[in-house]
C-alpha cells in the first residue's frame, strides 16, 4: 500500500524522499525553509562571486549549460541582466523536436556566443538502448552528457565558472560558494550526474563500444579541472527558483510553448525538446508509482497555487499513461533508431515495473486496460 505526503501528493517511493512524524515530505519541509532565507543577502553573495569571475574583454565570464528549455532560457536572461558575458553550451538531446530546435535558436538570438555539441547519433542510439534495457532509463546518455559536455567546454575554452540551474538537493550554492576546495571534482560531478550504477568506463568492455566513441560521456581528468579551476554554482540557491515564473520570463524573451499540456504532464512549458522524454517519465512511473504530472502538481501545491485535492485529480487523470506518443511523435518512430519493437518495449516495461505497487491478476500478471495502462494498488492516505 502506497503512502503519500500529507501535504502534497508525492509517494514515499520517490528516491531520497522521507516523510516525517507528521507525514510531511522533506521536499515540502525544504520549501518551508525558503521563507526564512534572506534573498537580498543571497543575491549579494551571487554578485560577489560573479564579480570574481568577470573577465571583461579577455574571455567569457562563465559557461551556462543550456537545453533550450524554460529554465536554461531563464538562466541566460539572468546572466545577461547581471552583466555577464556567458558562453552557452548545449549537449544536443537524443531525439530533438522541432519546438526544441526553435527554442535553442531563440537563446542564440538573446545575444550570446553559443556552442552546440552533437554526439555521434549511432553511438547515442546504442547508449539509449543500453540505458533502457539495463537500468530502465532511455535518457541515461543524455543525463550524462548534460554534465560532461559543459565541463569539457570549460576546460577546452578555459572558462572556470559554470552556472547550473536548480540544485535538486536544495542544500547549498555549489563549490563556487566555498572559500576553499571550490574545484568541481570528478567525485562531485558523479554525485550529481545520475549514472544509476551504469559506469561509462564499463561500456567498452561490456558492450564493445570503442573508448574513442565515449569521449562525450567522459569527464575531464581532475588534473585538467584543477588546471582551469573549474567550479560551479546553482543559480537557484541565490535567486528564488520557480518553474512557472521561469517559464513566464522565458516566454517574454521569445521562448515557445505548446498549445496544450504535454503528454503525461499537466503544463505546456517544459520537457519540449526530446521525443524520448515520454518514455523516460513513464519508466519513473513504473518504478516508483509517480510521473511528471505528480512532480509538477507538487510544486504548485507547495506554492499554494492549487490544493492537494486539485493535485490528486490532475494526477489521477494525467499521470502514468502508456507513452503511445510524445510531442505528437508515435512510439514506434521513437523506438526505431534503437531497433526496438513495441512488443519488445512492452516486455522491457513489464520487467522494470514495481510489482508491489500495481494490480495483478491471480496469476501474478499485471492488469492493464485496453490502452496498456496500469492501475496502482489502493492508497492509504489519498
Amino acid at each position: 500500500m502506497l503512502k503519500y505526503c500529507t501535504r502534497c501528493v508525492m509517494p514515499y517511493t520517490k528516491p531520497d524522499l522521507h516523510l516525517d512524524e507528521e507525514g510531511v515530505c522533506n521536499a515540502c519541509r525544504a520549501y518551508e525553509h525558503r521563507k526564512a532565507v534572506d534573498w537580498d543577502q543571497r543575491r549579494q553573495e551571487l554578485l560577489t562571486i560573479l564579480e570574481r569571475y568577470q573577465r571583461h574583454e579577455s574571455n567569457w565570464d562563465c559557461i551556462v549549460p543550456v537545453s533550450g528549455g524554460k529554465d536554461s532560457t531563464y538562466q541566460v536572461v539572468r546572466m545577461l541582466q547581471l552583466g555577464m558575458n556567458p558562453l552557452c553550451v548545449t549537449s544536443t538531446t537524443c531525439d530533438l523536436s522541432l519546438i526544441g530546435r526553435k527554442n535553442i535558436e531563440n537563446i542564440k538570438h538573446l545575444g550570446v556566443d553559443y556552442v552546440e555539441f552533437s554526439p555521434n547519433p549511432l553511438i547515442r542510439a546504442r547508449l539509449n538502448r543500453i540505458g533502457l534495457t539495463e537500468v530502465g532509463d532511455i535518457s541515461w546518455p543524455e543525463h550524462v552528457g548534460i554534465f560532461t559536455i559543459p565541463v569539457r567546454a570549460a576546460v577546452q575554452f578555459n572558462v572556470p565558472l559554470i552556472i547550473w540551474g536548480e540544485n535538486s538537493q536544495n542544500e547549498y550554492g555549489g563549490p563556487a560558494a566555498a572559500a576553499e576546495n571550490n574545484i568541481l571534482t570528478r567525485r562531485w560531478l558523479e554525485e550529481f550526474g545520475g549514472l544509476l550504477g551504469l559506469r561509462v568506463s564499463d561500456l567498452s568492455s561490456t558492450y564493445g563500444i570503442a573508448p574513442k566513441h565515449l569521449l562525450p560521456y567522459q569527464y575531464p581528468s581532475d588534473e585538467e579541472l584543477q588546471r582551469v579551476g573549474v567550479t560551479g554554482l546553482f543559480l537557484g540557491h541565490y535567486i528564488p527558483w520557480d518553474g512557472l515564473s521561469n517559464a513566464l520570463i522565458a516566454q517574454a524573451n521569445g521562448f515557445t510553448t505548446l498549445d496544450q499540456a504535454v503528454e503525461g504532464s499537466m503544463v505546456n512549458y517544459e520537457n519540449l525538446d526530446n521525443h524520448q522524454t515520454g518514455i523516460h517519465d513513464y519508466f519513473k512511473f513504473l518504478k516508483f508509482g509517480f510521473g511528471r504530472a505528480t512532480d509538477i502538481a507538487c510544486l504548485h501545491v507547495r506554492r499554494e497555487r492549487i490544493t492537494r485535492q486539485d493535485a490528486l485529480e490532475i494526477v489521477m487523470t494525467r499521470d502514468g499513461k502508456f507513452p503511445w506518443t510524445y510531442l505528437g511523435k508515435p512510439l514506434e518512430n521513437i523506438l526505431d533508431p534503437l531497433d526496438i519493437s513495441i512488443d519488445e518495449f512492452i516486455k522491457i516495461c513489464d520487467r522494470f515495473t514495481n510489482k508491489k505497487i500495481f494490480k495483478r491478476d491471480m496469476s501474478g500478471i499485471l492488469i492493464k486496460d485496453k490502452n496498456g495502462n496500469l492501475e496502482k494498488l489502493s492508497n492509504d492516505n489519498l
